[in-house]
């Protein structure tokens, strides 16, 4: 049995013409559906999400909704700029200072320590970038915010003090004890 579609008549005033004459216009179902198709995706496909600068998350919203993931991006992206600002002119103005000319070894041994200390509060920070590249994966691949090894909401609390905390709080004071017994043998 072969399916027809239904054709439905539709009277309609002809533009520009006496109100006594009238077109038929005819709609087949299939065109209609194929209308709210069209129009349900456009519904569907929104721009991105804008967020006020003052907005901060609420536990009465649903977990890692858009508005949260645009949140957590915004923080970490604004985050990792400063670092790099940070890093640079950390980099640019050590290299400014070099004491290492001078003839008191003192002097030298002193700028040697300051450069040392300086050189790992930068490759501390190095990892941290690391760190907020692989948070911003993760909000792309829609698994920010859960735990990587039970899967668990982390909670907003947690996320607001550390955006790029990867583990439940029970799961990172896991990985620590591991990692402290790991380091003891």
């Amino acid at each position: 049995m072969a399916k027809t579609s239904k054709v439905k008549k539709k009277v309609v005033k002809a533009k520009n013409k006496t109100p006594a004459k009238t077109k038929v216009k005819t709609t087949s179902v299939k065109t209609k559906v194929a209308k709210t198709k069209v129009a349900k995706t456009k519904e569907t496909i929104k721009g991105p999400i804008k967020i006020s600068k003052t907005y901060i998350p609420k536990d009465t919203e649903k977990y890692m909704c858009e508005k949260h993931r645009v949140f957590f991006r915004m923080k970490l992206q604004e985050w990792r700029k400063e670092l790099v600002k940070a890093n640079n002119e950390a980099l640019y103005n050590g290299s400014m200072d070099d004491n290492s000319i001078s003839a008191d070894i003192v002097d030298q041994a002193s700028s040697y320590t300051d450069k040392n200390v300086e050189m790992k509060a930068i490759n501390r920070q190095i990892k941290l970038i690391s760190e907020i590249d692989k948070a911003l994966m993760r909000i792309k691949d829609d698994t920010y915010g859960y735990c990587l090894d039970t899967a668990e909401p982390i909670g907003l609390k947690r996320l607001m003090a550390r955006p790029v905390a990867k583990y439940t709080i029970a799961a990172q004071e896991k990985h620590e004890k591991d990692e402290k017994v790991h380091a003891d043998d």
